[in-house]
């Protein structure tokens, strides 16, 4: 396979879902409509707790930045290919996809950082309901939040390093519809040891500490719910997580997929598909089950429609 020399390396060619000219409008009306939705289900949700007093909660105000994450997420991604589709290029310049790669990185660590704050939100609410004020008072949850945009600041720029010191490459052809990092870096020419070495360390910060947080965190919440003598009592106090809980699973689970896909044994197309799921289905979906299955988000949704007509 040709050596590229960087210098004369300006631009890579994304993978596209199909070369068939018949599916390319029904792609574009599909992929638009996801997003749409994504964006404004999102923004609902930002505006329901903005105008409710009552939904002023560290909870809440979690779930807003959260949004404004999901947001960020897909917008990082689905506008390119929505125009790469229209267009019928998939050209992208060497620092678009940088630029790419970052944001992708920043919000999606975001949305992890988010989710892990999240559950801690939920574990101080059930297991210390006494201190709960106390604890997750105005200055911690900014706190909270400063300290989830920093560490989505770390993660984003230390694999954005590593994709930087990637100087000669072996192919232009990513095999995805976005730049991914370990996409980016398959096509380096040198020897990628260290780079996937520091790829893995970040991942392993970045990503199994949130989990394990997480996973720590309800396990206190269960072993504080089976205390609880009547079933209405556990019903009520784990309704108050159930939205939560969900969107973890999905977003590990899509996650784990995303991860699984980028391994070589994969094929492209396993692999694109599983970053479909991530990057699009997941942030759509998220409004969907906290408006669903929480009550508070869905009175005051229900009042804004009332109130419009």
């Amino acid at each position: 396979m040709e050596r590229y020399n960087l210098t004369h390396v300006s631009q890579f060619y994304l993978m596209s879902f199909s070369e068939d000219p018949d599916l390319q409008p029904i792609l574009f009306g599909l992929f638009l409509s996801m997003y749409l939705v994504t964006v404004l289900g999102n923004l609902l949700i930002i505006l329901a707790i903005s105008s409710d007093s009552h939904l002023h909660t560290p909870m809440y105000f979690f779930l807003c930045n959260l949004s404004l994450a999901d947001i960020g997420f897909t917008s990082s991604t689905v506008p390119k290919l929505i125009v790469d589709i229209l267009t019928h290029s998939r050209v992208i310049s060497y620092g678009g996809c940088l630029t790419q790669l970052s944001l992708f990185l920043f919000f999606g660590c975001m949305d992890d950082v988010l989710l892990t704050v999240m559950a801690y939100d939920r574990f101080v609410a059930i297991c210390h309901p006494l201190h709960y004020a106390v604890i997750m008072n105005p200055h911690c949850c900014i706190l909270l939040l400063l300290l989830s945009v920093f560490v989505s600041v770390v993660d984003s720029q230390l694999q954005n390093f590593t994709a930087l010191q990637v100087t000669c490459f072996k192919d232009v052809g990513i095999a995805s519809f976005f730049c991914e990092t370990s996409k980016f870096l398959d096509l380096s020419c040198s020897d990628t040891i260290i780079k996937n070495i520091v790829t893995y360390m970040v991942g392993v910060l970045f990503g199994f500490f949130p989990v394990s947080g997480i996973i720590f965190s309800y396990y206190k919440i269960v072993s504080v719910l089976l205390k609880i003598p009547s079933s209405a009592g556990r019903s009520k106090a784990f309704s108050t997580c159930s939205s939560h809980l969900l969107v973890v699973c999905l977003f590990c689970g899509t996650g784990i997929g995303t991860y699984r896909g980028s391994n070589p044994s994969y094929s492209s197309r396993k692999g694109m598909v599983a970053s479909l799921m991530y990057t699009v289905v997941t942030p759509m979906l998220n409004p969907f089950i906290y408006s669903l299955r929480n009550k508070d988000i869905s009175s005051t949704l229900k009042r804004l429609h009332f109130w419009k007509i």
